[in-house]
């Protein structure tokens, strides 16, 4: 990747995670941990890959995005107003009665396309958009992202099975694997492991991205997925939770709680320092 593109990268994403600790501080709740974790990805997503318009949200060719994990909407929020989809004075208001911004992706949010939050449910959506494609076929490209505890509902595993029957190679999945879920290490909770012999047995294409954080790695992984052909893919991105705050970071705590005012600055304080640190 150009050095120069890295840089700008590196920056968009220390303003989306900015914007999941903006959001999280001011509804007083949130899941700041697994939203930090996919700062990146999301990045990589909306200002390298996505074929989108903020203009035009609901343009028929756009990729479709489905954020299976729904209760990381802070950063997909931050990305999309990154992105010009709304104001970023918005994400002020995440989770107020009444707000666009609410807990969990709306699909009435523009450049949101599919509520979700359910756990389980998301990636069974996303397949309907890519049977869809494939039907009338388009053009578009379906991405999915699931969380490594969301992985142990099993309707995920009954998608998996339709996806790969029905030959989906426009539809791409992602897991998060930040090892963490809100009862604990998922290892512990009800262990999803060896997530990759599992997608591969479900008839998957299957690349595993150990550092979920390098954008190298990333675009690797992505221009790897889009030379595949007759089935779908899914990268098993390794991330840290909370990534990019010191004292959220791996810390199973910060999956449903937001900081204070005196934690919210440190975080920013930090935050701030890695903007600076990615100067062009």
């Amino acid at each position: 990747m150009d050095e120069t593109i890295k840089k700008q990268l590196q920056r968009t994403a220390c303003r989306v995670r900015m914007g999941v600790l903006t959001g999280t501080f001011h509804a007083r709740s949130g899941h700041p941990g697994g939203s930090l974790s996919i700062a990146d990805l999301l990045t990589y997503l909306y200002f390298v890959k996505l074929h989108v318009d903020p203009k035009h949200p609901d343009m028929p060719d756009r990729d479709r995005l489905v954020l299976s994990k729904g209760h990381c909407a802070p950063a997909l929020y931050a990305v999309l107003a990154e992105r010009g989809f709304f104001p970023a004075k918005e994400l002020e208001s995440l989770r107020h009665i009444g707000a666009m911004l609410q807990g969990h992706p709306c699909i009435k949010t523009p450049g949101v396309d599919m509520s979700s939050g359910s756990l389980g449910q998301g990636i069974s959506a996303a397949c309907g958009m890519a049977l869809a494609g494939k039907l009338h076929a388009a053009s578009y490209r379906v991405y999915a992202i699931l969380g490594d505890g969301e992985i142990e509902e099993g309707q995920v595993w009954e998608a998996a099975m339709f996806a790969a029957h029905y030959r989906l190679d426009n539809l791409l999945a992602i897991v998060d694997n930040n090892g963490l879920q809100i009862d604990g290490k998922i290892t512990d909770v009800c262990s999803p492991e060896p997530i990759d012999e599992k997608f591969r047995a479900f008839g998957w294409y299957v690349i595993t991205l150990d550092d979920a954080h390098d954008l190298d790695k990333l675009e690797a992984a992505f221009d790897e997925a889009e030379s595949v052909t007759g089935q779908p893919v899914v990268i098993i991105q390794k991330s840290v939770k909370g990534k990019g705050v010191s004292f959220m970071e791996d810390q199973v705590s910060w999956h449903g709680a937001a900081p204070n005012a005196e934690q919210y600055a440190q975080a920013m304080q930090e935050l701030e320092a890695a903007l600076a640190g990615t100067e062009v």
